[in-house]
């Protein structure tokens, strides 16, 4: 396998990371106002992901950092072509991050509900814009042969990719609702995530059959034998999520989201394989690994920092998630708000 290869690979299993981890994150934080009009249930809510929020961002940063040290011809196309909305999505995630720490400055209703508002926008945006990106980016976008970006804005927001975009909010939606059943004690909130992620489940479920319909008619994902099977099994595996939850089973509906949310990244990414961005002005213009990567020296300097830092940050991760194990009670969301 050579350097560009593995580079690929190493930002899949990046990006990947990120969507499963950051996807029950904006799921929770997008449901809290919608779930309970209580302050107490609110805490609680919120809770369940304040001692990770911040940690699980950081596959974004790193994801970030690789693609821009690794293909770095990628990341200035990329950052030009949707310059408008990262800028959305900055503005979204920093809104958010300042609400998580904002909302136990003053113990008013209106004070914690605007922020809560806050924290739910903070969600919803970057959910969505991310799956309006990645839709994008397998459908094709206006790349000329200097590897410049010739559209506008309102081009990236086609039919397909607005359905893209719909398809990851509500399936991050229904990851969250999933993620909720399962960490906290009281049963009535439970059956509350419960019942909301049942219904946003079916609506993701439907926009899913719909995305793979329409990603089918206007890419050549399914020409990837890899792609088309993980797709497939990602759209079974969520629907068993769904009957799942729909029987009280909150853990084993959450680890169908997450197969489902892991099967459907590698899909899409199987299907750009070996290209990283489609040109829908001439197919010869896509960046691919091999004409947008970084040098050789590069590369190997790189992988050398991975093998040592990786596996650290992976520790540290798993291990924060293990101190943070147990059910969320209402004395924990006192102690912390």
């Amino acid at each position: 396998m050579d350097l560009n290869t593995l580079w690929f690979l190493l930002i899949v299993v990046l990006f990947t990371g990120f969507f499963f981890l950051e996807g029950f994150d904006y799921g929770v934080g997008a449901l809290t106002p919608f779930l309970s009009p209580h302050d107490r249930d609110r805490s609680i809510f919120l809770r369940t992901i304040t001692p990770v929020w911040d940690g699980n961002e950081v596959w974004m940063i790193t994801a970030g950092g690789a693609l821009f040290a690794a293909f770095p011809h990628v990341y200035s196309t990329m950052f030009a072509t949707f310059y408008l909305a990262l800028f959305l999505m900055l503005f979204a995630l920093i809104l958010r991050g300042v609400a998580f720490d904002f909302r136990a400055r003053y113990d008013a209703p209106c004070w914690r509900h605007g922020w809560e508002a806050a924290i739910a926008f903070g969600s919803i945006v970057p959910a969505f814009l991310w799956g309006v990106a990645i839709t994008n980016l397998i459908a094709g976008i206006a790349i000329n042969e200097k590897m410049i970006y010739t559209g506008g804005f309102f081009d990236l927001l086609t039919p397909y990719t607005v359905v893209g975009g719909m398809t990851f909010l509500f399936v991050f939606l229904f990851h969250g609702a999933s993620f909720l059943s399962f960490r906290v004690v009281d049963f009535g909130l439970v059956r509350r995530a419960q019942q909301l992620g049942i219904k946003l489940g079916t609506i993701a479920a439907l926009l899913f059959v719909l995305c793979m319909a329409m990603t089918l008619q206007y890419t050549d994902l399914f020409h990837s034998t890899l792609a088309a099977v993980a797709l497939i099994a990602a759209a079974v595996i969520f629907v068993i999520g769904i009957a799942s939850l729909a029987k009280g089973n909150g853990k084993p509906a959450f680890v169908c989201s997450s197969l489902a949310i892991v099967l459907t990244t590698v899909a899409f990414f199987a299907g750009l394989f070996p290209r990283l961005m489609v040109s829908s002005l001439n197919p010869a213009w896509s960046l691919t690994i091999e004409n947008a990567s970084s040098t050789p020296y590069t590369l190997s300097v790189m992988t050398v920092a991975a093998c040592i830092f990786v596996p650290i940050v992976l520790i540290y991760q798993c291990w924060s998630y293990y101190i943070f194990r147990q059910r969320i009670t209402e004395k924990d969301a006192e102690e912390h708000y």
